[in-house]
């Protein structure tokens, strides 16, 4: 008779993890709020690796809500619009929630501001413990105070539980020169050093965050969360999107 080889389980290179989830992401094909189907993907995403074992957590962006930047550029005073747009990152959070739950993944809602009535508030032991448990935290509200944007929250989030990489979904493959969507002949990097994209202004994370990454040595992989199976693939450490890492120069 044949020797059946026992199925041997892929090898998980990161068994934390902080996903950072743009609120522009969710659009879609809509101009406005979220779009059902990348909900779903986003969703069904999250759901592979929690049941390969990876403890999750989410930080959402309100973007395809609201931009506070925008609005204080119009004239809003600015403390005002960066709290709305952390309203905005709350609708993010429920809404993914329902969807994870729905599937059967287990969740928690934290926020960075208290509302106590339809999330916790944020509890560093407590939402470790949430992970250890296997759900999923999704942290909302961003730092919970104006002038920081979510990119700033999911590095400080990340280093807070320990995660040992950043994962910043975005709608493109990647890290590039200039937009690959205006310009055909735009140059993918596959991987960057922190002081490559402060100096080169890439925009990946804000300055603040990108510097926070870099003092604690915490790489974040920017890669494309519209196409199925790209989370898996970077948790198994396979080569998707652009890695953001130590390099020679990147000490203070």
């Amino acid at each position: 008779m044949p020797v059946i080889k026992p199925e041997t389980k892929p090898e998980i290179k990161y068994k934390r993890v902080l996903l950072k989830i743009s609120g522009e992401a969710l659009l879609g094909e809509s101009e406005y709020g979220i779009d059902p189907n990348v909900m779903d993907n986003i969703a069904d995403q999250i759901k592979e690796v929690v049941e390969m074992g990876v403890e999750i957590a989410v930080v959402i962006g309100g973007g395809n809500f609201w931009r506070g930047v925008s609005a204080s550029a119009k004239g809003m005073d600015r403390t005002t619009a960066d709290y709305i747009g952390m309203l905005a990152t709350v609708m993010n959070a429920l809404g993914l929630q329902d969807a994870l739950e729905k599937r059967g993944v287990f969740t928690r809602v934290q926020t960075a501001i208290s509302m106590q009535e339809i999330a916790e508030p944020f509890i560093r032991r407590r939402a470790v413990r949430h992970l250890e448990k296997k759900r999923v935290v999704i942290f909302a509200a961003g730092t919970g105070n104006p002038y920081f944007t979510t990119d700033t929250a999911a590095a400080l989030r990340a280093l807070e539980i320990d995660a040992q990489i950043i994962f910043k979904a975005t709608k493109v493959d990647g890290v590039y020169d200039k937009d690959p969507k205006k310009f055909k002949d735009a140059k993918k990097f596959d991987e960057l050093s922190y002081i490559d994209v402060i100096r080169r202004n890439l925009q990946i994370l804000d300055s603040t965050a990108t510097s926070l990454c870099m003092d604690n040595n915490l790489p974040i992989v920017v890669f494309d969360i519209t196409r199925p199976g790209n989370i898996k693939g970077a948790i198994l450490g396979e080569k998707i999107g652009t890695i953001v890492k130590r390099g020679e120069n990147d000490t203070r």
